[in-house]
């Protein structure tokens, strides 16, 4: 436990360090090389946290981002919200943990490179995720994919246009997520009311059984940072 939380300590001191020569560099070689001299970490440990270098500090950045946004999730009161609106309120959550723009504008840079397009992909996702478990999501069905696809692309979407946003506030950021949320809002009810068409349920029998198939992924238990209660 003491090697985890030094290792942890390290990780941390070089993602700090490299904060401050991203908005020059980007998520790169020469900003880890001057994370690792500023920070004082061994350069051999350096290259064993963050192997592939400059994607793997923006991927941790990305994720610290993640994690502060489930803990403010945790403290928040959100009972007396609309579904919607929470899922508003996470996304939001998400963005304002974010200490400088430019450092979510070069990871974009970065992750738009076909190279770590899939990285990119995969954060979102993540992040997707992590929403969907902090509002306690259920779904082990194909839901749990189509839900966590239809977030992901409104995540992506708001991020970017939050990117180019300089209303006070973010004023405009917000009704911009507001009016993506309504519109899969209005989408999920279309396919409700069309789940419940008998011509359409007869249509759809038979996919529907190859589609009632799939399930949600089973993670082993063991996994590192997994909580067993």
């Amino acid at each position: 436990m003491e090697a985890e939380d030094g290792l942890e300590t390290a990780k941390n001191a070089i993602l700090d360090a490299a904060l401050l020569h991203v908005p020059f560099d980007g998520w790169s070689e020469a900003t880890l090389r001057a994370a690792v001299r500023d920070s004082g970490v061994a350069p051999g440990l350096a290259k064993a946290l963050f192997p592939r270098g400059g994607v793997d500090l923006a991927l941790a950045y990305h994720a610290r981002g993640d994690a502060a946004m489930q803990e403010k999730a945790a403290r928040a009161n959100l009972g007396m919200m609309r579904y919607s609106e929470r899922v508003a309120a996470l996304i939001r959550f998400r963005l304002e943990a974010v200490e400088d723009k430019e450092l979510v504008r070069r990871g974009s840079t970065l992750f738009s490179l076909p190279q770590h397009a899939a990285d990119g992909a995969a954060a979102i996702w993540g992040t997707a995720d992590k929403i969907w478990t902090a509002l306690g999501d259920s779904s082990r069905d194909v839901n749990w994919y189509t839900k966590r696809a239809t977030l992901s692309a409104v995540y992506g979407s708001t991020v970017l246009y939050w990117l180019g946003d300089d209303s006070p506030g973010h004023f405009a950021t917000w009704e911009f997520l507001d009016r993506r949320i309504e519109n899969v809002m209005r989408f999920e009810k279309l396919k409700a009311d069309a789940a419940k068409n008998p011509l359409v349920k007869a249509l759809v029998a038979g996919p529907m059984k190859l589609i009632d198939r799939i399930k949600a992924p089973n993670l082993p238990a063991d996994l590192p940072g997994q909580s067993r209660r």
